[in-house]
Parts: C-alpha cells; structure tokens; sequence
C-alpha cells in the first residue's frame, strides 16, 4: 500500500488525544475507556454498507473504524483520511498487518483532491468535537460535496449531556480540546450545522454514556432515491 500522500496544510489542527507526544497511546487509551469496538461497531452498522460502495473514514486514526468498515463490507472502496501525519503512520502499520486492501490520504477534507459525488458514504468517529464551529461547517460542507446523489453520512461524536454527570465528566475533553471547540456538540448544534451544510434528513440514532460524557450518533442524506432507513 502506497504511503499517504502529504498536501500542504494551511490550518492547525488538534492531535488525537490533544497533545502530539500522546498520540501513540492513543489507541489504548480509547479501547480502555470509551467502549471503542462497541462504538464503533454500532456505527458500521448504522452505515448499512453496500457490496461496491465508496467509503470515506473522514478523520481515520489509526484506522480501528477505517478496517471494521472494510471487514464488514469486503468488496467496498474503504479510504482513510487524517490530518495527521504521525496517527496515519499508526494506521498503515495497523492496516499492513491486517492485509487489507486500503487507502490512505493524508490532508483536510477541503484539500485533499476527493472528486465530487464520488463516495458513497462518509462516515466519521470522535472527530469533529476536534474543530472550531467555523471548521466544522467547512468539514461538512466538504463530505457533501464528496457523497453521491443517494449518499449518507453517519457521525459518533460527543453531544449534548444527558444528565449532570454527563456534564460534569466531559470536563476533561473540554480542557484537552477547548471550550470553543467543544460548544456546538455540547450546546446540540451539531444537527444544525449539519442541515446548514446542505444535509437532509438528518436523524438522531441514540446516545451512550461514556466516561468523557455523552456519546451521540447521527445519521443524514444528501438527497435522492437511497435515503437512511
């Protein structure tokens, strides 16, 4: 598998765990806190992907969600995209053992050369509590521009608190990310941004309460005949 390709990048970005020397605990740390292969897994499925399907992993990783999307769905187009020079290293070490047939690209959703209306689904986990609301929307506006007529997205990310302890021990992601970064998912804008984005159908598929708070899922389409179910 080729190395991934490495575009010039004209905005910051937050390492995984906030700080780029915790990047390689990365994986540990989520598999022992966050429920990782249950959460993403729920998300595989909410995808419902298709044999023949184009499939981005918008903010890969280290590639656990990039490879459970490729096991549950052999014969789809599965391609990571990371910000992240050093997690997509991770990623290709991760993915070279597992033999899988996969890519890998490194740069923003908004540079990276994606043709539009050429992925089937877009799918993305724990990544855009990441971004400014500004970049949020950038983001988003980006993966539709990449999905099809037909397509969808689906999103795990953090949301509004369920309850005051929900509140209270999302604390921690807040001081690693920032209040600012932090507010739309908190506050539930996160729907909002979506529609603003040029989305429909945009759904909220349930929640999970997490030891950094409270985990959401969402789904919406682009239009069209293949609308999520």
């Amino acid at each position: 598998m080729p190395a991934p390709s490495q575009p010039h990048h004209s905005h910051a970005f937050v390492p995984a765990l906030g700080r780029d020397w915790l990047t390689p605990l990365y994986d540990p740390f989520i598999r022992a806190t966050l429920r990782e292969r249950a959460v993403k897994s729920r998300l595989v499925d909410q995808a419902r992907l298709q044999p023949g399907q184009r499939v981005l992993d918008f903010g890969c990783g280290t590639g656990t969600l990039t490879l459970l999307l490729k096991r549950a769905q052999p014969s789809a187009r599965v391609t990571g995209l990371d910000v992240d020079a050093k997690v997509l290293e991770l990623a290709r070490r991760k993915i070279e053992k597992a033999g899988a047939e996969v890519e890998l690209l490194q740069g923003r959703i908004e540079e990276v050369e994606l043709a539009a209306a050429s992925f089937d689904r877009v799918v993305s986990c724990l990544v855009l509590h990441h971004l400014t609301t500004d970049e949020k929307l950038s983001a988003l506006r980006a993966m539709r521009s990449a999905l099809r007529p037909g397509g969808e997205l689906h999103i795990a990310d953090f949301g509004p608190p369920h309850n005051a302890l929900m509140r209270w021990v999302s604390w921690p992601v807040r001081m690693l990310d920032g209040a600012a970064r932090l507010s739309a998912n908190l506050s539930g804008q996160l729907p909002t941004l979506i529609g603003d984005a040029g989305f429909v159908d945009v759904r909220d598929r349930g929640s999970v309460a997490t030891p950094f708070g409270t985990l959401a899922f969402w789904s919406a389409g682009t239009g069209g005949s293949d609308a999520p179910a």
